[in-house]
């Protein structure tokens, strides 16, 4: 028995994965309709439109009986809304859990990745471990059991690898294992920015060159700000680095990649954000990434130019002009200031 806090578009296919692996899946959401929909017609339209969900999901609003009895709980909540749910699981559980985080953010103000959350929110006697699972995955391509691939990271890596068995489906989703739990996370949470980076200058009808160069310049800097945090750079060149900044960056499942395509093509924020349906982890984490580069003191131009954009109304050909009028400098040097 698992249970999936998050009835969206990622915890639903998240929980039929799990379905297809033979387990109880208990499918948490707030919107009763929503929970009916699932339980009676074993669909979720809003979110996977055209899915067939396995009978073995079952849907609650009850969060204390969804928690009852159960071992592993999947947080698949927008980052905002992480603390106000592991609040509320901590007053329903009794027993100890493994806490698998499948969202992609970092904490505004605090600056806190999410596995830092989950510690800080739960009492040490209620969490057994927490593990990340990342990687690129579009929830529409997973529900249709597409070919997918996605890394499991923790601080106790035989958790890591409970989960990696929960999860690994041999005809359409493969886990692996990486202990950089620093890089998994910081690498899944940055992609999002340079996503929408990426929409934005496909808004402006600027071409395959400019997004090479966009998603090429972003991966150094998520390098740079992850190295510096401790994380190892090799992770960036893997599943959670290059891998979640390819799939964000060109495809329109990406709701990053759409709201930064909006904003190109001359849309305000507000009316974007208030017309996509769905939340976009990249607004809040470009936040979180311009405060945490300046605390660390870490070059990251993209995050900066897109930070304008956002929060200081800062026209967005304007922010593109003004990252390409930057003084010269040399590549390998530049890469060279990557710790190893």
């Amino acid at each position: 028995m698992v249970t999936v806090l998050g009835a969206g578009s990622w915890g639903t296919a998240l929980a039929i994965v799990l379905a297809d692996n033979g387990h109880h899946v208990r499918l948490w959401g707030q919107r009763q309709e929503q929970i009916d929909e699932i339980n009676e017609k074993h669909t979720n339209e809003k979110y996977l439109p055209n899915i067939h969900l396995p009978n073995a999901i079952v849907g609650y609003v009850d969060l204390a009986r969804a928690l009852e009895g159960v071992e592993t709980v999947v947080l698949a909540v927008p980052t905002k809304a992480i603390r106000d749910v592991l609040q509320r699981v901590r007053t329903c559980v009794k027993q100890p859990i493994t806490i698998v985080s499948v969202s992609k953010g970092i904490e505004p103000d605090t600056n806190k990745r999410i596995s830092q959350i989950i510690e800080e929110e739960m009492p040490a006697h209620l969490l057994r471990d927490v593990v990340v699972l990342s990687g690129p995955s579009h929830a529409e391509e997973v529900s249709l059991r597409h070919p997918t691939t996605v890394t499991v990271s923790s601080k106790n890596m035989e958790a890591a690898e409970r989960i990696q068995d929960l999860f690994m489906n041999h005809q359409y989703f493969r886990v692996y294992t990486n202990p950089d739990l620093i890089g998994v996370e910081i690498g899944g949470a940055l992609k999002n920015i340079i996503a929408l980076a990426a929409g934005i200058t496909d808004g402006l009808g600027y071409g395959d060159n400019a997004k090479a160069a966009l998603m090429t310049r972003g991966l150094a800097e998520m390098a740079r700000l992850g190295s510096r945090l401790g994380a190892n750079p090799l992770t960036f060149a893997g599943l959670t680095g290059i891998g979640d900044l390819i799939v964000t960056c060109t495809s329109v499942h990406s709701r990053n990649w759409r709201a930064g395509h909006l904003l190109g093509k001359g849309q305000a924020l507000d009316d974007v954000l208030a017309n996509m349906g769905m939340v976009v982890e990249g607004v809040r984490t470009t936040k979180a990434a311009y405060q945490l580069a300046k605390k660390m003191n870490v070059d990251m131009p993209i995050t900066n130019a897109l930070y304008d954009v956002l929060f200081n109304g800062k026209d967005v050909k304007r922010a593109v002009d003004s990252l390409m009028a930057r003084g010269k400098t040399s590549e390998l040097e530049d890469l060279a200031n990557i710790s190893l």
